[in-house]
């Protein structure tokens, strides 16, 4: 299950491009639902003596914080997700399962030309230093390393047509964070007749769905806690816990039992959660009950049947 708008603006996101999960849908129009790993790092091949060569002939060159320079000669190809650390920052060291603040910039492999500057637009994304989120070369290759560290990833794909590419990404670190791992803040007495969610020591979420309780016509926003951060802006990046469930109960995914919290640009999910989350505040936990026609209409998904109304509960742990 994935949460993020698919297709191939999809493969040249960085966010897209390094964390286990894939993209979407391939219509580009509807969103999946939920951003889940497909891959541990076990199943990862290593990078032949042939990727790291490719991938180290990238010069990269320019002051920090301001875009690269990036020359290298096409085609670029690579077997499997490669990386080389061309500089190590100087900044604070990076610690295990803090979100990472980084500025790319996106080439196509085949001919060089680039598809994306996150620069351009100050629209850098977080990705999680997790071996439970990101592709494990290049947390092994951030790891112990420092704000300010800039990087090369090159990754085989496809583009909207089914046809294989490589893209090549020049990223540099410009913050990490230490994120908590539920929500935090005061209780919010929810609604009489809303599924009633129960929390374990750690956080984790279970739901109790009334009887005869029937899809609501319209999004349902309940917060159950009230965060003390700042209120989310809808193009801007969150990272968050959350499971989802069927109306009949059927837990269809959820990223506490994956081990991690997931980090995705809210303006790249089903509408339910980018209605539903925009406004709240930074350390809440919402409830949503998103009508089929918000979340994936007439088009199944994975274990999500088509027309099915979904329950959220997201903790949402950082906004950027």
């Amino acid at each position: 299950m994935k949460l993020r708008i698919p297709g191939a603006a999809a493969a040249v996101v960085l966010g897209a491009a390094l964390v286990l999960s894939g993209c979407g849908s391939d219509d580009g129009a509807s969103p999946s639902a939920s951003p889940s790993a497909s891959a541990s790092a076990s199943e990862a091949p290593a990078p032949t003596a042939e990727d790291v060569a490719a991938v180290e002939s990238v010069e990269v060159s320019g002051d920090a914080g301001k875009a690269p320079t990036v020359e290298f000669t096409a085609p670029l190809t690579v077997s499997t997700g490669t990386v080389h650390v061309v500089s190590d920052g100087d900044g604070a060291e990076f610690e295990d399962g803090q979100s990472l603040t980084i500025h790319s910039v996106v080439y196509s492999g085949a001919d060089a030309s680039q598809l994306g500057d996150t620069y351009a637009d100050d629209s850098a994304e977080s990705v999680l230093l997790d071996q439970n989120v990101i592709i494990p070369q290049l947390y092994e290759a951030l790891s112990g390393k420092h704000v300010g560290a800039r990087f090369v990833f090159a990754n085989p794909a496809q583009d909207a047509s089914g046809n294989a590419v490589t893209y090549v990404t020049v990223g540099e670190v410009t913050d990490a964070r230490t994120v908590p791992t539920r929500a935090e803040g005061e209780a919010v007495t929810p609604a009489e007749g809303l599924p009633t969610v129960t929390l374990d020591d750690s956080g984790k979420p279970s739901i109790e769905i009334p009887e005869g309780y029937e899809a609501p016509d319209e999004l349902v926003v309940q917060p159950l806690i009230k965060g003390s951060g700042p209120e989310v802006a809808a193009d801007q990046t969150v990272t968050v816990q959350y499971s989802g469930w069927l109306l009949d109960g059927t837990q269809f995914d959820s990223s506490w039992e994956r081990g991690a919290p997931t980090s995705f640009p809210l303006n790249g999910v089903i509408k339910g959660w980018t209605d539903g989350l925009a406004g709240q505040t930074v350390g809440s936990q919402v409830l949503l009950v998103v009508p089929a026609d918000q979340a994936y209409g007439d088009q199944a998904s994975g274990a999500i049947p088509a027309n099915s109304p979904l329950i959220f509960v997201v903790d949402i742990l950082d906004a950027q």
